[in-house]
């Protein structure tokens, strides 16, 4: 069937309301476009601020001072302990019930302090029994004394009667036997009065101990009793009685016990100069000298102990800390003929726009300082005459995206 031409001219015909649509259409695109780039934009600014406030991982070392050098001018290093040559577990040197005590960690204590009391019922009751008795036994005494000086006045009048005829010579005898009986139990009740007293002494001595003094100038380090407790200079079983009441440490004693390997024992001499270091206070050098080899070795580890005595006294020093102990060929030199400055690894140090800089770790954030490094160097150690202070954390090998003020994740490392 043929089509006509007519409705041929209608179907290429464009009806209005295809007409608007087909004017809409195209006038939405530039919004999709826009909302895209927006989108993008958005995206890539939210992964520039994750990216740029994440923290950036950097070891971290101290800056410390050219006289804190570690082993400067040392010919041997060894480590050990501070010890100390004078403690004592101050215990009772009798078996009683603790009353009170009067001690804590860390009290400073003087010779003869009052530390702890004890139950002193018993010991008192004896010792008024054993003064009651050396008294009753002095009262014979006396008597004896006045019996005596009575006998003696009748055997007198009796020999001066007898001499005259007046009496038998048999009764004035008898009347000096008498004398000298007396005066020998006078003298035995003199030696039971002499026990009697002995007796009290003792019981003194024992009521004496019921109270617990301080054998030196210390201070309390361990606290080992409570009120209530059962003390006894002898060891009993089952963990019901103490045998101290605490422990005492004359500080003034301290020194360091170090063990140095028996191969180069050789090398430490008495009285050789020598400085300590603290494990706590790795910026802290302890000027000492050695005491004495000790005259014995460990077989199992090697290694010989020798004595070192620390020259300052500080209250920062206390028994067992862990110290490094560096035996010099001389005496170390003055802390005021350091150079001024700090030392730092020759690695904290960076270029950033052409001049040397170095970054601190302060608050969690890397702070850029610029540095001029002096000229010498100590080993792998550079002079930083100003710009930092001794203990300053600083940045080993800055990476290139390292900024000022930038966060960081620190783990500390040795230089």
């Amino acid at each position: 069937m043929t089509v006509s031409q007519a409705e041929l001219l209608k179907e290429l015909r464009i009806e209005k309301h295809q007409r608007d649509d087909h004017r809409q259409g195209p006038a939405r695109w530039p919004w999709i476009v826009l909302a895209v780039v927006v989108l993008l934009a958005l995206i890539g600014a939210g992964t520039w601020w994750v990216g740029g406030h994440r923290a950036i991982p950097v070891q971290t070392v101290a800056a410390v001072s050219p006289a804190s050098d570690p082993g400067a001018g040392a010919v041997l290093q060894a480590t050990g302990y501070v010890t100390a040559r004078r403690q004592a577990t101050v215990s009772a040197q009798i078996t009683g019930t603790l009353t009170e005590v009067r001690i804590e960690e860390g009290d400073h204590v003087k010779n003869g302090q009052v530390l702890a009391q004890l139950d002193d019922s018993a010991y008192k009751a004896a010792l008024d029994a054993a003064r009651t008795q050396a008294a009753a036994t002095h009262a014979l005494v006396a008597q004896y004394q006045v019996q005596l000086a009575q006998n003696l006045r009748d055997a007198a009048r009796q020999q001066s009667l007898a001499e005259q005829g007046l009496v038998s010579k048999q009764t004035a005898e008898q009347a000096r036997t008498l004398a000298d009986s007396t005066r020998a139990q006078l003298v035995s009740q003199q030696k039971t009065a002499a026990s009697a007293d002995a007796q009290v002494v003792e019981a003194q001595v024992n009521f004496d101990y019921c109270v617990i003094r301080a054998p030196f100038d210390g201070v309390i380090t361990t606290k080992d009793a409570q009120v209530g407790e059962i003390v006894s200079p002898f060891s009993a079983g089952g963990g019901f009685t103490r045998t101290g009441i605490g422990t005492i440490v004359d500080m003034d004693s301290l020194e360091v016990d170090v063990d140095v390997n028996e191969a180069y024992i050789g090398r430490v001499k008495p009285d050789m100069p020598a400085e300590a270091v603290l494990d706590a206070y790795p910026d802290w050098k302890i000027p000492a000298h050695v005491i004495a080899i000790v005259p014995a070795a460990d077989r199992g580890k090697a290694t010989v102990k020798v004595r070192v005595a620390m020259e300052q006294k500080d209250a920062r020093i206390v028994p067992d800390m862990g110290v490094r102990v560096s035996f010099l060929e001389q005496k170390a030199t003055s802390v005021a003929q350091a150079p001024k400055g700090v030392l730092v690894p020759a690695k904290a140090i960076a270029q950033r726009d052409g001049r040397s800089v170095v970054f601190v770790v302060a608050g969690g954030k890397a702070q850029l300082r610029a540095v001029l490094p002096a000229a010498q160097s100590y080993g792998d150690m550079k002079l930083i005459p100003d710009a930092l202070q001794t203990g300053d954390a600083v940045v080993l090998s800055p990476p290139a995206e390292l900024r000022d003020g930038a966060d960081v994740q620190t783990e500390k490392s040795s230089p």
